[in-house]
């Protein structure tokens, strides 16, 4: 396994990104792909996470209705889209992959995200 994030960058209230988690290692149909985040400061925290199927997806509540997980099997893709951005949605944001929803066994190196009010 391994994953490459992209995607982040400096953006203003109310903007929207798409990040991006590419395993450009061995894929199996038991991995969930988690996205994290962490603020200065603060711990690391589960944002989002989809099961290989696609299909079954876990969002933390604070972005529910705002961020969307989505997957590409075929390019070995995550994507998180993030819309109605906050400040408090700065931080690094990593994915990782484990077995189960907020779990992780594997880390990408992080990508940042910044969002000015």
């Amino acid at each position: 396994v391994q994953l490459q994030a992209s995607g982040g960058g400096l953006v203003q209230a109310g903007d929207s990104l798409r990040l991006s988690c590419t395993n450009s290692g061995r894929t199996y149909s038991s991995h969930v792909v988690n996205w994290f985040r962490q603020a200065p400061g603060r711990e690391r925290e589960f944002v989002a996470a989809i099961r290989r199927d696609g299909i079954r997806t876990y969002y933390q509540d604070s972005v529910k209705g705002r961020f969307t997980i989505s997957s590409d099997n075929a390019k070995n893709t995550v994507y998180l889209q993030m819309n109605s951005l906050k400040p408090e949605d700065t931080a690094v944001y990593y994915c990782a992959i484990g077995l189960s929803p907020g779990e992780a066994k594997f880390w990408g190196k992080g990508t940042q995200v910044t969002v000015s009010s």
